[in-house]
């Protein structure tokens, strides 16, 4: 189980190791020490492997990630596991602005707050915050599903399309063509599997409300020009 120690190692060949694994090795469980910050840790990975973060993280950190889990055990700046396309990710602090950012698929997993535009333009991946996002958050979101365990910022879902989305808290408001859905069954189901892949203990997904597209903007209308 390498170790790598950011405070005398250079990030740029921690990332270039990962970049070389194969599929024989058996360095399959790193761990990351002194992160101080630094942007652009992990990313662009496209091997199963587990990658664990002992600290705080700049920006971008796990983006583009494809099959690896990582760990961030700390916070996260902004854009952390943007555009993801398998794998897991995990923030077991706090997420800065625009997390998940245009995610493909796989899941992010973050136990604190998420700020601004969490999850903008999301288009397959799913995303489990525990505690609460800023505004515009799933905005333009195509494809996934954003939970939320705490409350919404402003201009929840602005512009979205098909994504679906999950709030148990308040919703300070809902972006243009975002509306309130009704929670079916099947939504249940598909929620209470998120809830129990994040780790998400002791929450029925009766407590939440569900919310996506109205449908209205798709296509552009002159009877809908102030919306957009």
């Amino acid at each position: 189980m390498p170790t790598v120690d950011l405070a005398s190692s250079p990030l740029r060949e921690l990332n270039g190791a990962l970049h070389k694994l194969t599929p024989n090795t058996n360095e399959t469980h790193w761990t990351v020490t002194n992160p101080r910050g630094q942007h652009n840790i992990a990313v662009g990975l496209d091997f199963p492997v587990e990658i664990d973060i002992d600290g705080h993280v700049g920006y971008y950190c796990a983006g583009m990630n494809k099959q690896a889990r990582v760990t961030v055990r700390g916070n996260a700046g902004q854009g952390v596991a943007e555009n993801m396309m398998s794998g897991r990710v995990h923030v077991t602090g706090d997420a800065s602005q625009a997390a998940g950012a245009s995610g493909n698929g796989g899941l992010l997993v973050i136990d604190g707050n998420a700020s601004a535009r969490c999850g903008i333009s999301m288009k397959g991946i799913d995303i489990v915050v525990k505690g609460s996002v800023g505004h515009l958050s799933a905005f333009m979101a195509q494809a996934g599903k954003l939970v939320v365990l705490g409350d919404a910022g402003e201009a929840l879902g602005d512009s979205i399309y098909e994504a679906q989305l999950f709030v148990r808290g308040t919703v300070t408001s809902l972006g243009a063509d975002c509306v309130e859905k009704p929670l079916r069954d099947e939504h249940k189901v598909e929620l209470k599997k998120l809830l129990d892949d994040a780790g998400v203990e002791g929450v029925s997904p009766d407590e939440f409300r569900r919310y996506g597209s109205a449908r209205k903007l798709y296509h552009f209308h002159i009877d809908n020009v102030g919306s957009y």
